[in-house]
């Protein structure tokens, strides 16, 4: 027989005061748990959404980056013959890529942060064809000019439409905003590619990557085969979206495992209060308790029914926690990343599936506290709590 839900509703109630240590400890645990964990999300989120299934990013062969890679000007002309490209009236869907790093201050603090600076072709809208121009117009190949992603024009100082700016020993108008859909290109500075070089001191004929879009995702492996057997090329050659999400690992392996050690030591301070709670609430209802076996309930049923009352404190903690960090989701903060070295803009991704692990957290240490409790209660002394009444 089992023992009603409303008296353990009745006496989390009754016990308010204690109950309400517990769910703040737990409220703070899940809070934290699902914060982190959204951190981690919305990085992969913003990075995977940076490459398309229709693109290949074709680099040196064993570079782990396009800051460590290197492709001539040659090599780029060999790519664009290879089939399974994709063509318009222009010619071959190609971008030849220069990439740098170019301190600019920040406007909340002024101080200087690394901005990816993008030196790309003037096929580049059409192979990133998400990219919209949502300012002022394009720039225009060989002059010095600028587009500058939502996310920078708003962090930096300087990056605004029509400003001039002076770095690398030249002169540059911001004559575009552009919105990348949330990817990671919002975080950069976009140029034309030989300019670029020139500006760095770089070889005219060197770039670090070229990004090809293919005439369909299923074309990939026909392209790379024809591409990577080529005796005039060594190279290797990976889907955009693959490359992107590889960059992602490490910071969100990082922050997954930073948030799991943190969450662990806070889940420990809450079990201790959600145990504190329950062995009160069996030290101050051990005539209850002993009644109730008296009438007939078992001594499974009073394990069950105090587990039950520790899942609902939990339950409460976990849906305050939940709630709580809900304004996180869409907040925009920044990191560096690791693979470029530069500052990348990112949201909070917090979504159902990260609440419902939450409430899981909070039900677990609700069950991790409340059963040592439970098992005490049970192993009361029927006829020794009755002679107290």
């Amino acid at each position: 027989m089992a023992i009603p839900l409303i008296y353990n509703v009745r006496s989390v109630r009754a016990r308010w005061t204690s109950a309400i240590v517990a769910v703040i400890g737990i409220a703070g645990t899940v809070g934290v748990f699902i914060a982190m964990l959204s951190l981690a999300r919305g990085f992969r989120a913003t990075l995977v959404a940076s490459g398309s299934p229709d693109n290949a990013l074709v680099m040196r062969a064993g570079s782990t980056s396009e800051m460590m890679g290197g492709i001539t000007l040659d090599s780029v002309r060999v790519v664009e013959d290879a089939p399974g490209i994709a063509r318009d009236s222009s010619g071959p869907l190609v971008t030849q890529e220069v990439v740098g790093v170019i301190p600019f201050p920040l406007i909340s603090t002024g101080t200087d942060a690394n901005v990816q600076v993008r030196g790309v072709s003037p096929h580049v809208l059409r192979i990133r064809n998400f990219v919209k121009i949502a300012q002022g117009r394009m720039l225009e190949p060989g002059l010095s000019e600028i587009v500058v992603g939502k996310n920078a024009s708003t962090t930096y100082s300087g990056l605004t439409l029509g400003n001039i700016l002076n770095f690398s020993g030249s002169h540059w108008k911001v004559v575009g905003i552009f919105d990348a859909g949330g990817s990671s290109f919002d975080s950069e500075v976009w140029c034309d590619a030989p300019v670029l070089n020139q500006v760095l001191k770089r070889p005219q004929n060197i770039f670090q990557s070229a990004t090809v879009h293919l005439v369909s995702p299923d074309a990939f492996q026909q392209f790379k085969d024809a591409v990577t057997s080529d005796p005039r090329l060594n190279v290797d050659v990976i889907r955009e979206v693959d490359y992107y999400a590889k960059q992602s690992t490490r910071f969100t392996t990082l922050i997954t495992i930073l948030g799991g050690v943190v969450a662990s030591i806070m889940a420990i301070g809450a079990i201790f209060a959600g145990l504190n709670t329950m062995y009160s609430a069996v030290a101050e209802r051990g005539r209850e308790i002993a009644t109730m076996r008296a009438l007939g309930f078992g001594a499974a049923a009073v394990v069950v029914s105090f587990l039950v009352e520790a899942m609902l404190i939990s339950f409460i903690g976990g849906a305050v926690g939940c709630a709580a960090v809900l304004p996180l989701n869409g907040l925009t903060t920044a990191t560096i990343n690791w693979q470029t070295f530069s500052s990348l803009a990112f949201a909070f991704k917090i979504t159902t599936e990260l609440l419902i692990k939450g409430v899981i957290f909070a039900l677990a240490m609700g069950i991790i506290g409340g059963l040592l409790p439970a098992v005490r209660a049970a192993r009361l002394p029927v006829a020794t709590a009755l002679r107290e009444l």
